[in-house]
């Protein structure tokens, strides 16, 4: 259940979210600061590496099988994520840790399409927040059930490249495939996001044996596990 004070203060309530995940003993220690005093609640957000992006949610299925749905996959990936970056001393959060649309949290955006106030909330909590670089988990789907394995878009742009490098090659040797990474131009997270960041496809829904995989717990760790290697490579490299 998520903490019903995420709801009131209102457009910065992701941000809040990250908080609490970052530093669950000592977020709420002390009421949080009044919305009118953004120099205290600046002072106590928390700064990390890698903002993990869980795609989709609430109302927002995804991609879907049956009933097996993107969103889900997505999240289970996710927190498996996040715990294997702390546990190798890489500070991370999410910005979902539930079955719920983040355009919900969104009362700043004024405009009537869900799906903007998603995108720009996902987009407001990556400049709220003091991260490195952003990962954005998605599945794939194709019409095609022959098409499988893994693709990481990127921005146009080295840093961003370099980190779809290594995490296309940490997928790649965990499904047997050969797949380069691909320019993401058309979507609004990776043009609209100035720091270092990608979507990672972890593999295709409408595929039989990589439904198989995103759907069992053994492989959603080893999921996880690649793509934490992939971001690992990339801050030795880049420093």
């Amino acid at each position: 259940m998520r903490p019903t004070a995420f709801r009131r203060p209102a457009w910065w309530a992701a941000a809040a979210l990250a908080l609490w995940l970052a530093a669950p003993s000592a977020a709420f220690s002390s009421p949080l600061p009044a919305a009118a005093d953004p120099p205290r609640y600046e002072r106590a957000l928390p700064t990390a590496v890698v903002l993990i992006d869980v795609g989709h949610g609430g109302i927002d299925g995804g991609a879907h099988y049956g009933g097996v749905l993107e969103k889900d996959i997505n999240l289970q990936v996710a927190k498996r994520l996040y715990l294997v970056l702390r546990s190798k001393g890489i500070p991370a959060v999410l910005n979902r840790t539930g079955d719920y649309a983040l355009s919900d949290e969104n009362r700043w955006h004024m405009t009537r399409s869900r799906h903007r106030r998603d995108l720009s909330q996902r987009r407001g909590l990556a400049e709220t927040i003091d991260v490195r670089l952003l990962v954005s988990l998605h599945v794939n789907w194709s019409r095609s059930p022959a098409a499988r394995g893994p693709l990481v878009l990127h921005q146009d742009e080295g840093r961003s490249a370099l980190l779809a490098f290594f995490l296309q090659d940490a997928l790649n040797r965990e499904y047997g495939v050969r797949r380069i990474p691909k320019t993401g131009k058309p979507y609004y997270l990776l043009n609209a996001v100035k720091l270092p960041s990608v979507i990672v496809e972890l593999g295709f829904l409408s595929n039989p044996s990589d439904r198989a995989k995103l759907t069992d717990p053994r492989w959603q760790q080893r999921l996880a596990e690649a793509v934490a290697s992939g971001i690992r490579q990339y801050l030795w490299t880049a420093g």
